[in-house]
């Protein structure tokens, strides 16, 4: 009766700190879902290592899908922040919306309702910023990267500018097709989203 009784209050603990600790919601694209690389070898996957290390007790989920958009985003978000109920949701979407020429407007517009479900729910934000490359002309690549700015701003959290800040255009950097970061970069990745999503734990 006693063992019964201690294995019960183990798992009662053990359940309270899960909890207590909470869960990390990934909600990104092909960047996040480590597409052409092992996913173990992935950014995400080097962020619940790295939570481990630290001794943080969050457990991270990955709901990033290659190709997504802000649109199909925000269609599976209110599914996952119900199943998962997380502490924290990084949202990492735009690059194809951008990428298909999608109005910033629009994107703006998809991430601000992706940041007030979040919040609704009780689950702090984190915002993955990206920029287009050059060739998409001026006007819209700034547009487009001002997006991201605006967003956080106007909803008040904190945003990484750009996620992949020292891996885009870098020789070795990238896969051959020269939209996705190679296993090399994707420490660099998890650098640059570390020192803004550490204090939000």
């Amino acid at each position: 009766m006693r063992a019964l009784w201690m294995s019960g209050a183990l798992s009662l603990l053990l359940w309270a700190q899960g909890a207590l600790a909470g869960t990390v919601l990934v909600v990104g694209d092909s960047i996040s879902a480590a597409l052409g690389l092992d996913t173990r070898q992935g950014w995400v996957s080097l962020l619940q290592e790295r939570l481990r290390e630290g001794g943080f007790e969050h457990q991270v989920v990955n709901a990033s899908i290659s190709g997504d958009t802000t649109s199909g985003g925000l269609a599976r978000l209110p599914a996952l922040l119900s199943q998962h109920r997380p502490q924290l949701v990084i949202i990492e979407l735009g690059g194809n919306d951008g990428l298909r020429g999608q109005p910033a407007a629009q994107l703006q517009q998809n991430l601000a309702r992706m940041v007030d479900l979040s919040k609704e729910a009780g689950a702090g934000v984190l915002l993955l910023g990206m920029r287009l490359p050059p060739n998409y002309g001026q006007r819209y690549t700034e547009a487009f990267a001002r997006t991201f700015a605006d967003v956080a701003q106007d909803k008040q959290v904190p945003l990484v500018p750009f996620l992949l800040d020292g891996v885009g255009g870098v020789p070795g950097m990238m896969q051959a097709d020269g939209i996705h970061p190679a296993v090399a970069a994707q420490g660099k990745l998890l650098d640059n989203v570390w020192p803004t999503l550490k204090p939000l734990l």
